[in-house]
């Protein structure tokens, strides 16, 4: 009995140190793992998250290599493009640097009726979706910022501390990195806080001429089976999201021409592009987008 007990007493002993052993292992393992993350660096983070998105890059209602994610907490509204683009990323990072680049990027969305380079700053005219004086636009000044040129990686920063009726520390960030000799995976992400002011006057919008406007994510499905696409905020974020993605892409298709036919290129491909998704970009006929952005770039360009 004395034996057996002892036996009993060793074993219950010997499991728990067995237990105790596995735990500080997988701890330690656990540890090691979140150390590698940690130290992973922005090349190997979008590889990652390039083989995550596989299957959705594939399949998608973009019918294109494109998955775009939003979020909203707290009053922080930022919509996010991963895209794999058909240009070999020694191609992307030329393009893609510089402050009248990305004038030259940011003029083709609606709103935008100017961009001036200034010191390190880009100062942006931005107003309603039809010909308007630069004058009578908000005024938003981004800090522009090259964060990092090397032969796998580029990123891209714009931010600004405020913006239009009481929204703030906007950011617009563009990450690119090759995937093989002639495609590259790209990361675009665009983001803004609203203040009280902001969402009262975003709440009006939706209450309104907004009402009807929707995004790109799926939320559910309606009587007749088609898709339920997100409203309100997060509706308004995707959309703007998407507008930028594709004057970026538009952008870097231009590339192939004379710089003399570059723009008239730009502003078509990336009408067009919008109209693919008609339900949500849609505002004007081409005719009046192109006579509108003709006017406002010869107006910049002047300046």
């Amino acid at each position: 009995m004395l034996q057996r007990s002892a036996g009993t007493a060793l074993g219950s002993a010997g499991r728990k140190v067995m237990r105790h052993i596995v735990v500080r292992w997988a701890a330690a393992c656990l540890a090691a793992l979140c150390a590698v993350a940690a130290t992973a660096g922005p090349v190997e983070t979008l590889h990652t998250k390039h083989a995550s998105l596989g299957p959705q890059l594939a399949s998608n209602a973009f019918h294109q290599p494109l998955v775009l994610e939003s979020t909203e907490a707290s009053g922080d509204l930022q919509g996010d493009v991963y895209a794999v683009v058909e240009h070999p990323f020694n191609a992307v990072e030329r393009a893609l640097q510089g402050m009248n680049v990305w004038c030259d990027i940011l003029i083709l969305h609606l709103n935008v009726k100017q961009c001036k380079s200034s010191g390190s700053n880009l100062d942006l005219s931005v107003g309603k979706k039809f010909d308007q004086p630069a004058a009578d636009a908000y005024q938003v000044s981004f800090l522009y910022q090259l964060a990092a040129a090397t032969p796998d990686y580029l990123r891209v920063q714009l931010s600004a501390k405020e913006g239009p009726m009481g929204t703030s520390n906007y950011r617009i960030l563009l990450e690119a990195t090759p995937l093989d000799s002639r495609r590259s995976f790209i990361h675009m992400s665009y983001a803004y806080a609203s203040g009280f002011a902001a969402r009262m006057a975003m709440q009006a919008y939706l209450a309104t001429v907004g009402r009807s406007k929707v995004g790109f994510s799926v939320v559910g499905k309606r009587s007749d089976g088609s898709p339920e696409y997100v409203g309100n905020v997060r509706g308004v974020i995707e959309r703007n999201t998407m507008r930028y993605y594709l004057a970026i892409d538009a952008y870097l298709d231009s590339m192939a021409l004379p710089p003399a036919q570059q723009q008239e290129k730009r502003l078509r491909d990336w009408y067009g592009a919008t109209e693919r998704y008609r339900q949500q970009l849609h505002e004007m006929e081409e005719a009046d987008y192109m006579a509108m952005k003709r006017k406002e770039i010869a107006r910049q360009q002047a300046s």
